[in-house]
């Protein structure tokens, strides 16, 4: 395996963004090597890639921060950020429960550091549950919605 050098100045740009957005963490992932940087002591993570990639399913199967299992068929936020369900105010939602959906279609956006983020189906199905609301901030893995 590989040597993972540390970047002191992404590290400190991760760290500087933790100050200016009044986060306490934040991570970044590159080729399979992620830095994870909270506020706190010895708040600073390296990880290595993992020995065998996580299929995305997997992570659906994965219980949730408290205990609480994640629904199968949940699509997860893939950052931290704030889940809007339209593409602005007083627009129709992107999905309603109950709508038909295709691959690669829009589900929602989440905003992350001012950058409007689609969120795409990652599958074809039926929306069965919506599990966050309008202007809600998410976490990242945190379930968003259900598609069966």
């Amino acid at each position: 395996m590989a040597k993972f050098e540390v970047n002191e100045e992404l590290v400190r740009k991760l760290a500087d963004l933790l100050q200016e957005t009044g986060l306490n963490e934040i991570e970044y992932e590159i080729n399979n090597h992620r830095i994870r940087v909270a506020k706190g002591a010895g708040a600073v993570t390296y990880a290595a890639p993992p020995a065998a990639p996580c299929a995305p399913a997997a992570v659906a199967a994965a219980p949730a921060a408290g205990g609480d299992a994640v629904p199968a068929g949940a699509v997860t936020a893939p950052m931290v950020g704030t889940v809007y369900l339209a593409s602005s105010p007083g627009s129709p939602p992107f999905v309603k429960v109950g709508d038909k959906v295709s691959e690669g279609q829009t589900l929602l956006i989440i905003e992350a550091m001012k950058v409007m983020n689609p969120l795409a189906a990652p599958r074809a199905g039926t929306v069965t549950q919506i599990l966050t609301s309008d202007g809600q901030p998410v976490e990242y893995g945190e379930p968003l919605l259900v598609i069966e």
